[in-house]
């Protein structure tokens, strides 16, 4: 399939020289440190966001933590979903590299021999992202803006076009919120049934200090009361 992009006069290629060229005026230190965050740490970033979301919502213990555990189970398999969907988008469009065809960008990783469209990195990141939105608001903005910020630094390091970036943001948004309603319906009785398992129930729901006097409440014991029960 012809190249998305052919000249300079592009705009998708004009936005790629002005922001590839802050690497140029940056000291090497920093474009180092640029290339480390884009290709690995906002990714090991994106995953600890989401291991938090799960210990806060493991720790909080609300009625509603099965369905939200079954959302924030969804985000890494949609992830994972919408990058075995970009296989053959990439191999239909053959959109080279852009320092494959654009003389005079700062690459700041080698060895990117693949096709361009759409970005892998942008797609995982952002379906991360609105995964997490979908199970948690407030972890999902955070992870959201992660991911735009992956998408600027694959830019800056001259690996992707602008419109690579967008078009692994539509992907992995598209994926989460397409399937979203049938992977939450198929995972949520999973998670109630963890949430049943007297061994495995700590992964939905931490372990309370609490005793069932009536059959659906739970009052917490009192110190001598604790004793009594001993």
């Amino acid at each position: 399939m012809a190249v998305l992009a052919e000249s300079g006069s592009n705009p998708d290629v004009d936005l790629l020289y002005d922001i590839n060229g802050l690497a140029k005026d940056a000291p090497r230190w920093f474009d180092r440190g640029m290339e480390f965050v884009g290709e690995y740490g906002l990714l090991v970033a994106m995953v600890l966001l989401v291991v938090w979301c799960w210990w806060s919502v493991r720790r909080r213990g609300d009625e509603d933590a099965p369905s939200t555990l079954a959302a924030l189970v969804w985000a890494p398999l949609a992830a994972a979903i919408a990058v075995l969907v970009n296989v053959p988008i990439r191999g239909f469009v053959e959109r080279p590299r852009p320092f494959r065809t654009h003389q005079g960008l700062d690459v700041l990783i080698s060895g990117k021999t693949d096709y361009s469209f759409v970005s892998d990195h942008a797609t995982i990141t952002m379906a991360l992202g609105v995964g997490l939105f979908v199970a948690n608001r407030r972890f999902g903005l955070a992870g959201i803006g992660l991911a735009l910020a992956e998408g600027f630094c694959r830019v800056y390091m001259g690996v992707h076009y602008p419109t690579d970036v967008i078009g692994g943001f539509a992907l992995g948004t598209a994926v989460v919120l397409l399937l979203s309603p049938l992977a939450t319906a198929l995972l949520t009785p999973v998670m109630k049934s963890i949430e049943s398992s007297p061994r495995a129930r700590w992964l939905v729901r931490r372990r309370s200090t609490t005793v069932d006097l009536v059959p659906g409440t739970r009052t917490p014991l009192e110190p001598g009361e604790r004793d009594l029960a001993a």
